[in-house]
């Protein structure tokens, strides 16, 4: 600098400038443009374009050894300290957005035509205390060949969630009108079940429209119609039964008829 004031008095003042705004946490800024040749010549000289590229080369390769998360979050473990070498594909650690989750489940193959990316999902808790709204953000093209499902990814928003939390998920498939959900052990010959009509079992024909594992949800039953809870071993068309109601009913009649023959 004292070179430059003395030789090149009218340039002295814009590379004042320069160094006075220089910020040591910032990229380094571009030089002063030269006045004229002699004082091109005379930077030229000092070496002060090269040092300048080499240090420009040097950020450069350092920006991209800089990892940058493209949300704000916090960490939540470093698996390295300063100074420590690392290879290729190590994990240096954990960066997590808060506030956004995402919930990975399986949905059966037999699905896939009901998934849909943006639809609402109801997320509860273990305990069933904590409802949360979700949405599918991404469903996996590819079908697991062991397990026959789907990987859904179900993005979910809420500041009382945290990193970890155990999530049931309850996805709407496909609205079926006039249908209700039966144990399977109910069902018989694939499309009859069990009815009671004046106190007699007789068989119903009905449409299975989903079976589950335990369930199935069937149409044809005209409202009203009453059903046997659960399998009644032996059972046949046209055996006498009871409904809970009459058992009910005919025990406190008894009951009834009982205390006036003690009176």
């Amino acid at each position: 600098m004292p070179d430059l004031r003395l030789d090149y008095p009218s340039s002295y003042a814009q590379w004042q400038s320069y160094l006075d705004s220089w910020d040591m946490n910032a990229t380094t800024p571009a030089l002063p443009q030269p006045i004229d040749d002699k004082e091109k010549y005379f930077i030229t000289g000092r070496n002060i374009y090269t040092t300048y590229y080499n240090i420009k080369n040097l950020e450069s390769r350092l920006g991209k050894y800089r990892i940058r998360a493209p949300f704000n979050g916090v960490l939540t473990e470093a698996m390295v300290t300063e100074g420590t070498l690392i290879r290729s594909g190590q994990q240096l650690g954990e960066f997590i957005q808060t506030g956004t989750y995402e919930l990975q489940v399986a949905i059966s193959s037999e699905f896939a035509g009901f998934l849909k990316v943006g639809e609402s999902v109801e997320l509860k808790n273990i305990s069933d205390a904590k409802v949360y709204t979700g949405k599918v953000s991404r469903i996996n093209g590819k079908v697991d060949q062991a397990s026959q499902t789907i990987t859904t990814v179900i993005e979910v928003r809420d500041d009382n969630l945290k990193e970890g939390m155990y999530l049931t998920a309850n996805l709407d498939a496909q609205k079926i009108e006039n249908a209700i959900e039966i144990n399977r052990s109910l069902l018989q010959n694939e499309n009859q079940l069990f009815a009671v009509e004046d106190g007699k079992l007789i068989l119903k024909t009905i449409q299975p429209v989903h079976f589950s594992d335990k369930k199935v949800v069937v149409k044809g039953l005209e409202n009203g119609t009453v059903i046997i809870a659960q399998s009644v071993p032996g059972a046949y068309e046209g055996m006498i039964v009871k409904t809970e109601e009459q058992a009910a009913q005919e025990k406190a009649n008894q009951t009834e008829t009982d205390q006036s023959a003690i009176k």
